[in-house]
């Protein structure tokens, strides 16, 4: 198709651990005959899965494993998985840093990379010449650079040391040049790793901005990799799900995002809290979580009545008891917090000398389905005695509030937290 951009083919990567090449003479003399008589390598036929958490049994190990997907023209592609998913490797090779042990990648127009700090810099050279350097590599000739060099130097903001060598930037510094030279040098197609976490909260909304502008106002494709899945939602219009080399899903960002977040988050929906000499006043005991019924579980309908509770375990006089809960989703925003001491009556009596137990049960809390972690905190007045920082999860399924609605799901409201049932009137004027 004519606004297919980029398109990887049966992609595979395969290295030999701990050595480079094939490691032994006597192996690569042997993909040397099979070479010559047109036959397959032989070494293609084995090796582990990329799993970095096991030990394997073969010296070989697939890095990736035959990856297929299309980019069209002015998308954002966001590539997400955990560490050693392979998600370096592939940009690697889609930015032909490195070349895959099987398949092809066809790709039109110019790529630029930012795949590590200082990429395609060189330590000795000014930030100036190094911009001068880049643009070369990318095919453009002096006089395009020097018409985008003042542009590119502003949003940086490393104009006081641009002619500097940058072996004595920061890597924040670093990255900021780097993103920006890639970024203005109007390659067709955008390659960046994780290296904007390197960089300020101020700078990567910045470069947020900018890859947005790249993509929508200028039509060109950016390949993004991060484990920051706010920045993945607010930025790709479609994303993959690598997981040990191969690709698990291709498609809508929010579900993906879900499928990704969701992984291994089984619960059972009570905690146990084992003190090893806890010398605080009190500590956390147990904890629990239950329906209407009184059952213990963590999965739930929007909606639902949910009852956290809580058992504390006192050992000296706590004078000014004060319990909070807080729930927050998987990318870390925190959805809702209860605090004991924001209630005028406070529901916490004073001069606890005793074991207790705290129960908070929700009314109409709509959250949308997804998984979502619990913490919580215990204190005497201001000296913090205890606490279990997303120590516990539960699920929220797809539900309907009641009969006046759709069930209510997060692709239904794109960008929201909690759902909220109101009250609409319609006036005709």
């Amino acid at each position: 198709m004519s606004d297919i951009i980029l398109k990887a083919e049966n992609i595979s990567k395969q290295y030999r651990l701990g050595l480079v090449g094939t490691g032994t003479i006597s192996h690569d003399l042997n993909r040397w005959w099979h070479k010559i008589r047109g036959k397959e390598d032989p070494y293609l036929k084995i090796g582990d899965v990329n799993d970095r958490s096991t030990k394997g049994t073969s010296d070989y190990v697939w890095a990736l494993q035959d990856i297929n997907f299309e980019v069209k023209q002015g998308e954002v592609l966001g590539i997400i998985g955990k560490n050693g998913a392979g998600k370096s490797t592939l940009l690697k090779i889609l930015s032909k840093v490195t070349s895959p042990t099987t398949g092809e990648i066809k790709t039109r127009g110019r790529i630029a990379s930012l795949l590590e700090v200082g990429t395609g810099f060189h330590g000795e050279m000014t930030g100036r010449e190094n911009i001068y350097l880049n643009g070369a590599i990318l095919g453009m000739t002096k006089k395009e650079i020097a018409s985008k060099i003042d542009a590119i130097i502003d949003f940086s903001g490393c104009e006081r040391y641009i002619d500097t060598p940058v072996k004595r930037y920061s890597s924040g510094m670093t990255v900021r040049l780097a993103f920006a030279v890639a970024a203005f040098l109007e390659p067709e197609i955008l390659v960046i790793d994780e290296v904007l976490a390197v960089g300020d909260a101020e700078f990567q909304k910045k470069a947020i901005g900018k890859m947005q502008d790249i993509s929508k106002g200028e039509g060109r494709t950016v390949l993004f990799v991060s484990h920051n899945m706010a920045a993945v939602q607010d930025l790709c219009s479609r994303i993959i799900i690598l997981e040990s080399g191969k690709l698990i899903f291709e498609g809508n960002v929010n579900i993906g995002i879900s499928k990704y977040l969701n992984q291994n988050n089984v619960s059972k929906g009570f905690v146990d809290f084992k003190k090893v000499n806890n010398i605080k006043s009190a500590s956390f005991s147990h904890f629990e979580i239950t329906n209407q019924k009184g059952e213990i579980t963590s999965k739930f309908k929007s909606g639902e009545p949910i009852t956290f509770k809580t058992m504390v375990s006192v050992k000296h006089l706590i004078r000014n008891p004060v319990f909070s809960l807080r729930i927050s989703d998987l990318n870390n925003v925190n959805i809702i917090t209860w605090r004991s001491n924001d209630f005028k009556k406070e529901p916490l009596p004073k001069m606890q000398k005793n074991n207790f137990e705290v129960t908070i049960t929700t009314k109409t809390l709509y959250l949308l389905n997804g998984i979502y972690n619990i913490s919580i905190g215990l204190a005497d007045g201001k000296e913090v005695l205890d606490s279990e920082i997303k120590f516990e999860k539960f699920e929220i399924f797809p539900s309907k509030p009641n009969d006046e609605f759709h069930s209510i799901t997060k692709e239904k409201s794109t960008n929201s937290l909690i759902y909220s049932a109101a009250i609409w009137n319609v006036y005709e004027k």
